[in-house]
């Protein structure tokens, strides 16, 4: 019962101090933006709503308490997104889901970022050097959760956070917080909340912030290299709320969902999205996701709302499956759309 204590009372705190703390005018002010994008197939096809349903592996990014909602013993995927198609960025990720006991479930996650080859540029030669760079991010993630209840689950996560190029470098820590409560027949009703990405300010360091400046001298002229400070960046926390509700069908079911994201460094956005399960042999998803432009009435993100996606299970054994998950995101016109694709394998 500590851990739910402990959960109930970072939750209550940090809903206060997300909410009154967000405003349009900090959007973009944050860094580590990788924190917020979803690599899962499954959930991103519906928008990244079922914060109150999530289980498995969608559970470590959505709402980490939903790892201890299933029957399974292990679950391991592995997962590629190609991020804003056109800007040549990749995602990879592998995801373990383990019980360890009863009621009591850790999670281990890896999402590594590549952003292809960059041209340097320098002040003197700003149509190139003929050099490259090729920037990395990392994010590692440990979670654990547990049932409580019959209806209540809750669970912690670890993130660490690491970034670089050739000369410059990052790393933060930072956590997540969440609950699930599930009620009615079947668990048809469920509702969610969830804190992500609470922690220190971080700052990069590193050779490239070496600057060679001249030093004033009475007849001799030399120049010396000096190291500048780097401002440090907040990460980007979020707080989400939602719920969702499955009406039961004779050979499947159907579940509407919606949530409600806080961000403390970026416009808040509503989701809204529905799946539809045949046995749980297939699943078919649709989702919306709007951003709050009341503010300045400006769309500031390429990613335009809509999204879908499918799921294939095949049963190996009477609890394991194989699946593949495929999710399409809409964007603007200046990308070509987010594709993710995911394997997964339970047992």
């Amino acid at each position: 019962m500590k851990l739910k204590s402990y959960l109930s009372i970072v939750l209550t705190v940090a809903t206060f101090s997300v909410a009154t703390a967000g405003n349009p005018q900090r959007a973009g002010s944050a860094g580590a933006s990788e924190l917020l994008i979803n690599p899962f197939a499954r959930s991103a096809g519906w928008a990244s709503v079922n914060v109150a349903g999530a289980t498995g592996m969608d559970a470590t990014f959505l709402n980490i308490a939903g790892i201890a909602a299933t029957n399974l013993n292990t679950e391991v995927t592995f997962s590629n997104t190609q991020w804003l198609v056109g800007a040549g960025i990749n995602m990879n990720g592998a995801t373990l889901v383990q019980r360890v006991s009863d009621v009591g479930f850790l999670s281990l996650g890896l999402s590594a970022f590549d952003y292809g080859e960059w041209e340097v540029t320098t002040e003197d030669q700003p149509e190139g050097t003929g050099a490259t760079i090729s920037p990395q991010s990392l994010v590692i993630n440990m979670g654990y959760a547990q049932q409580f209840t019959e209806n209540i689950y809750g669970g912690v996560n670890v993130k660490m956070y690491s970034s670089s190029i050739s000369n410059l470098n990052t790393n933060g820590v930072c956590f997540d917080a969440g609950v699930q409560y599930r009620t009615g027949e079947d668990d048809k009703y469920k509702f969610g909340i969830t804190l992500k990405n609470v922690g220190p300010s971080v700052t990069y360091q590193g050779d490239g912030f070496g600057v060679t400046l001249p030093v004033p001298t009475y007849g001799v002229a030399y120049s010396q290299t000096f190291e500048s400070r780097s401002a440090k960046f907040e990460l980007p926390t979020q707080l989400s709320i939602g719920g969702s509700y499955d009406w039961l069908l004779p050979k499947g079911k159907v579940t509407g969902a919606l949530n409600f994201a806080s961000n403390a460094f970026e416009k808040d956005t509503y989701h809204a999205g529905v799946q539809y399960s045949l046995k749980e042999l297939f699943q078919i998803r649709l989702g919306y996701k709007v951003f709050d432009n009341r503010a300045d009435d400006l769309g500031t993100s390429a990613i335009s709302g809509i999204c879908g996606g499918f799921s294939f299970n095949v049963p190996t054994s009477d609890e394991g499956s194989f699946a593949i998950d495929y999710s399409y995101r809409g964007t603007t016109s200046a990308f070509s759309g987010i594709h993710s694709i995911g394997v997964r394998i339970s047992l």
